[in-house]
């Protein structure tokens, strides 16, 4: 799995892309938030869940139904007030792809057992034929060794400043067509 830190960079930037300026300001941390949540499934360990299982990790969370699912309740529950159904569907997209884009990267990982996308009407697990990213340990402790320090560092180059170029270009498209709206 990619970290935690580049799940949440990637959904917040991410944003600019869907942004809306009835929106409410801090709508990129929920993005942020849902990005990072399907690794809630590491609890599952604790419960004797295999990882390879529907419940294990990169398994039912990460899948594409569990994006629209509850990205779209999230929209729902954020979105509310006679103002929020001008821009709702706008931010069901935005939290559906940025809850997507966590087994998107997890795809893109050197380990593990590859992401179960299309759950739960089939486990099979799948990884992207180019995997430029480090796999994340899990857990917060192996984030202070050589190791937890190399996979940050991978993830900045591959991760974080590709995501925050997205985000800039996001910024300077919709400037642009602002300007091009006011001529």
């Amino acid at each position: 799995m990619a970290s935690v830190f580049a799940h949440a960079i990637v959904g917040a930037a991410l944003w600019p892309l869907f942004r809306d300026e009835g929106a409410p300001k801090n709508t990129w941390l929920v993005g942020a938030g849902l990005a990072a949540l399907p690794d809630i499934d590491v609890l599952a360990f604790r419960f004797g869940v295999a990882y390879g299982d529907l419940f294990g990790h990169r398994g039912i969370t990460h899948s594409l139904l569990a994006a629209v699912v509850i990205g779209t309740l999230a929209a729902l529950a954020y979105a509310r007030g006679p103002s929020a159904s001008r821009f709702r569907l706008r931010l069901a997209a935005y939290f559906v792809v940025a809850m997507a884009s966590h087994g998107i990267l997890d795809a893109m990982t050197t380990g593990g057992l590859g992401v179960a996308f299309f759950a739960p009407f089939d486990n099979s697990r799948y990884f992207f034929p180019w995997r430029p990213i480090a796999v994340s340990p899990i857990g917060v402790r192996p984030f202070f060794t050589a190791r937890g320090r190399a996979v940050l560092a991978n993830e900045l180059a591959w991760v974080e400043l590709p995501a925050i170029a997205l985000a800039c270009l996001g910024l300077f498209a919709r400037r642009v067509m602002s300007e091009r709206r006011v001529s």
